[in-house]
């Protein structure tokens, strides 16, 4: 990124979220928004779960165009706007609020971010697959909705907690999504992994700085069969030790960069009501940070 000049009229988006600090979002962003030519300038939001109303109200009063939303903020940010997409709702949560007609508007980008690597490069029927999916916050909900748009026979989300599981999977019970839908307990795992054909990591465990944890025990991750799809939403670090494991055991690898510039690409689509956003270079400019 070069000649970045703010001034008066620079426009500004950005990303909440907390912690914020280890976000590559305003890097793959900017990098767009000059390769485009464009006076914006998108920043990174640190905001405590108790601040949120406030901060809402306050990227309001300083013209904010729109912003991403990141863990822990995705389902408690959604009382605080005043529309939603039926995406959004149907997901449960919001990465994407924009300003419009004087309000905030919330989307969800992530089941396009989501899908688009598992499509691209993945030319397969999906409808005969199983897929395994850890953790039932926002993200896993988008993950859900995604597997449901590929067709996958089961869906089997796996969690701590047995009363928000079940929770989880009564939301589901008034769509398509609930009768593929079943939820399990962690102690299930070893059970599921031998039959997963798809494995989605949706926790932070492993997220920076806590590099060296993985959400499934070595023991555990042994089952899975050589030729399943390891996918872990975390993007850093790069791989993480739960995609380092399922490599170990001939699994293919997919990290959460990929989703991560295609979520953002979408996003950027709805800000800057524009239909061609230079995907290459915000990929580029992940992978070159990384140094990948």
């Amino acid at each position: 990124m070069t000649n970045l000049l703010i001034t008066g009229k620079t426009q500004l988006l950005g990303v909440i979220g907390y912690p914020v600090e280890h976000s590559l979002s305003p890097l793959m962003h900017n990098a767009a928004l000059a390769e485009l030519g464009l006076d914006f300038i998108y920043l990174p939001f640190p905001i405590a779960p108790q601040n949120l109303q406030v901060a809402i109200a306050g990227l309001a009063a300083i013209k904010v165009v729109g912003f991403s939303v990141t863990i822990p903020h995705k389902q408690a940010i959604m009382p605080l706007l005043s529309e939603i997409s039926p995406v959004a709702q149907a997901i449960g949560a919001v990465n994407t609020v924009t300003w419009k007609n004087g309000q905030w508007v919330g989307t969800n980008t992530d089941i396009e971010g989501f899908i688009a690597p598992l499509q691209t490069r993945y030319q397969q029927n999906w409808s005969q697959k199983v897929a395994v999916i850890l953790g039932n916050g926002g993200a896993a909900r988008a993950v859900v909705a995604g597997c449901h748009q590929l067709g996958f026979a089961e869906i089997h989300v796996v969690g701590r907690n047995s009363q928000k599981l079940e929770e989880f999977r009564h939301s589901w019970e008034n769509s398509p999504i609930g009768d593929k839908l079943q939820v399990q307990t962690w102690d299930d795992l070893a059970t599921l992994l031998p039959h997963a054909n798809l494995l989605v990591n949706t926790t932070p465990v492993g997220m920076y700085p806590h590099v060296n944890d993985s959400p499934v025990q070595l023991a555990d991750m042994e089952k899975i069969s050589p030729g399943a799809i390891a996918y872990d939403l975390i993007y850093t670090p790069s791989p993480t030790q739960f995609l380092q494991q399922a490599e170990q055991q001939g699994a293919i690898t997919i990290d959460g960069l990929e989703m991560l510039v295609q979520q953002g690409v979408a996003a950027l689509k709805i800000w800057l009501q524009l239909e061609t956003i230079p995907v290459d270079v915000m990929g580029e400019a992940l992978r070159s940070h990384l140094g990948l």
